[in-house]
């Protein structure tokens, strides 16, 4: 998702469609990336969170478990290789094969649920950090790149994405 020049005309609609579906949840537009810029600002990572929340006065992010700053430098790490190797998992042979693997396992089951403050902006919506593809493929989720990783400029291009003619 953050190397969103890459993607084919496809794969942009389809990204754009689905962060413009999770803003209009969240109050539109610029509620959303009012988020996203609190999240970037935050200071450490709010992933890392002991509530397992992140709040600002627009609404708020929970989820269900914990994350370690441990399995988040494992991951930000991993996110890199991700669209090279088109799998969050490396070959198995590699030496941080299971360092990765362990964080997939232990995220795997994490629910984030993104609420607007004012129920009349909209209803939130909820994700999960990864997609799994198979047993050996794991993707993250591209909504969770978006979120936590992605530059506001970047996610800012995604959402105003036009098809040339």
């Amino acid at each position: 998702m953050c190397d969103f020049n890459t993607l084919s005309h496809e794969d942009k609609l389809l990204h754009q469609q689905k962060l413009l579906a999770c803003a209009t949840q969240f109050g539109g537009k610029n509620f959303f990336l009012q988020l996203l810029e609190a999240i970037r600002e935050t200071k450490p990572h709010p992933l890392t969170s002991g509530t397992s929340a992140f709040y600002i006065e627009l609404g708020n992010i929970t989820w269900n478990k914990v994350i370690f700053n441990d399995k988040l430098q494992v991951l930000l790490k991993a996110r890199v290789n991700e669209s090279t190797q088109d799998n969050l998992l490396p070959q198995k042979n590699e030496k941080n094969y299971k360092k990765i693997l362990n964080v997939v396992r232990t995220m795997k089951p994490i629910v984030f649920h993104v609420k607007p403050a004012n129920p009349e902006d909209g209803s939130g919506f909820f994700f999960q950090p990864f997609d799994m593809i198979d047993a050996n493929k794991t993707k993250l989720n591209p909504l969770f790149d978006a979120l936590f990783f992605c530059s506001v400029a970047t996610i800012k291009k995604v959402l105003n994405y036009e098809a040339k003619a």
